[in-house]
């Protein structure tokens, strides 16, 4: 068990954390949550012990170990990638580098021997014979094969060292466990087995996620950051909004009908206190006025942009055709061959496949920016394209304030106009007038969903959407992508935004295309969909 009593953080005059008390106990996973900035990581980082509190404390059952999903990619740089898998538990790799460094002694003495064979005792109650062994299967069910487990970390790129990192977490069945974004970089088939790990994971784990359907899986619990305090809920994070609305829109009817009860009191009092007849009638409305209390609804830190696309005009009934198109890298390798389809009205297509760089150059051809190697693409004569780049850094180069930047891309250069849209992406006041160069990625993505909303296109491309945003603009977007009644092409890693928007699947391939009219859930089912993947794509060794 990890508890938390009485703790405070504060920097300067900011108050992060007041007087948070609260216990995690075994068996149970722990989504917390909270808006961008309520403290999040922090708090985690707090549990770690790698930031210390203002006041308050941290206590853990003697005894127990915990482990944390390390973030930065180069802090075992100099290990080969077994070794850093068997570091997650620290106290099993001490008696490893001490017990090796006495039997390469010269002059090994008996008081050498004495202690290795205290060291040999505790490697074996720690099943240090097996730890080997467990980290390699650990990294296999991770997707890192065998042939890269003596590699340096050094020579790994970011996406296997997440994997490795998430490997060395979880090895040696820790007691506390703290992930903190697990899935980032991870592909759909990785998360899967994650969830299913941490799902049979008898001790305590606590995450912070932006993936909601990661945190439905896994969650027994959800720790929600709001007013510098931290409360506990029951389920997952699904059913804790769900929940949360259905409270808050039920406390709103209540107090609607308390003020409407006042009102109407009011008005007798009003009408009939001077009337002899009635005074003492709207004495006694006068007491039961007094007595109504209308309760305060406080509203959550929480706020959701308001991302409302609307379309200029409808779209015709030629839309997008694509014949066998193909791409390739600037290394000669392929990226996608003989991509062929239409687009039909209320199409919302995902795009799927296993190299992220395919999807953004075929973004990119299909926006004219980039250059097939061959085949075709031709758009409808009523068509017009907003496009939401993965990569967005290009667009923030200058110092303008972020009024001034939007107001190129507008017809309507009004600031009252421009500040409206802004505003609908939570700028408002002097967040507007902040320089492009100050802001962080979700901002960022922010002010390109504000771009996006002036074009009134009716065609919209979206590449990885939900990157940067903290949970509230996730929601906001997905809302927004199911109402949209046009077409769409995208692609993204949240499960739930593709399970709930897209009905229709695009993978793109360097063997050809698969293209099916179903569910996302449907299609990582789909049997039939898994042979075709299996021959579509090249037998290379990867990770």
């Amino acid at each position: 068990m990890i508890a938390v009593s009485n703790l405070s953080l504060r920097y300067g005059k900011r108050k992060l954390f007041d007087e948070v008390s609260i216990k995690f106990t075994p068996g149970n996973c722990y989504g917390v949550i909270g808006a961008n900035g309520a403290g999040k990581s922090t708090f985690l980082k707090i549990l770690s012990g790698e930031i210390e509190a203002t006041t308050g404390q941290v206590s853990i059952t003697p005894g127990e170990r915990m482990s944390v999903l390390r973030q930065n990619h180069f802090e075992f740089d100099a290990f080969t990638v077994l070794q850093t898998v068997l570091m997650g538990n620290k106290k099993l790799w001490s008696v490893m580098k001490e017990k090796d460094a006495l039997y390469a002694k010269a002059d090994f003495s008996d008081a050498d021997g004495i202690k290795a064979s205290e060291l040999e005792i505790q490697f074996a109650e720690m099943e240090g014979w097996n730890a080997e062994s467990d980290a390699a299967t650990m990294l296999g069910e991770l997707g890192v094969k065998e042939s890269f487990h003596q590699r340096l970390m050094s020579d790994m790129n970011g996406k296997e060292k997440v994997r490795v990192l998430l490997a060395q977490a979880l090895f040696g069945n820790p007691d506390i466990l703290l992930l903190d974004e697990p899935t980032n970089d991870l592909d759909v088939e990785t998360i899967n087995w994650l969830e299913n790990f941490l799902a049979d994971f008898q001790n305590t784990v606590i995450v912070v996620s932006h993936d909601r359907h990661f945190l439905d899986a896994v969650c027994t619990h959800v720790a929600d950051i709001d007013f510098n305090k931290i409360k506990l809920f029951t389920g997952n994070y699904s059913f804790w909004y769900e929940s949360s609305q259905l409270a808050l829109r039920q406390k709103s009817d209540q107090n609607k009908k308390t003020e409407d009860k006042r009102k109407e009191l009011q008005e007798f009092i009003e009408r009939f206190s001077a009337n002899a007849s009635k005074s003492k009638q709207a004495t006694s409305r006068k007491k039961l006025l007094e007595k109504l209390v209308i309760e305060d609804i406080v509203p959550s830190t929480r706020k959701y942009p308001g991302i409302i696309f609307k379309a200029e005009r409808d779209c015709g009934d030629q839309i997008l055709s694509v014949e066998n198109l193909s791409k390739k890298n600037s290394e000669g390798s392929t990226l996608f061959s003989w991509v062929s389809f239409s687009l039909n009205k209320g199409d919302k297509v995902v795009l799927l496949s296993k190299d992220h760089s395919a999807i953004t150059a075929f973004f990119e051809i299909l926006m004219g920016t980039e250059n097939q190697d061959s085949g075709t693409v031709e758009w409808g004569s009523t068509i017009t394209r907003s496009y939401l780049p993965n990569e967005n850094a290009k667009f923030f180069k200058s110092d303008d304030s972020l009024i001034d930047w939007l107001r190129q891309y507008s017809n309507d250069k009004l600031e009252t106009y421009i500040r409206g849209f802004l505003g609908k992406m939570l700028f408002s006041g002097e967040e507007s007038l902040k320089k492009c160069s100050v802001l962080s990625g979700g901002e960022k993505v922010r002010c390109m969903i504000s771009r996006m909303m002036l074009t009134n296109a009716n065609c919209l491309i979206l590449d990885e959407p939900t990157n940067h945003l903290d949970l509230e603009s996730i929601t906001a977007f997905n809302d927004a992508l199911k109402d949209w009644k046009h077409v769409s092409l995208f692609t993204s890693h949240d499960h739930a935004f593709v399970q709930s928007v897209a009905n229709r699947i695009i993978e793109i391939t360097p063997g050809g295309v698969i293209d099916k009219r179903m569910s996302y859930d449907e299609y990582l089912a789909d049997a039939q969909v898994k042979t075709l993947r299996e021959k579509l794509y090249p037998k290379l060794e990867q990770v």
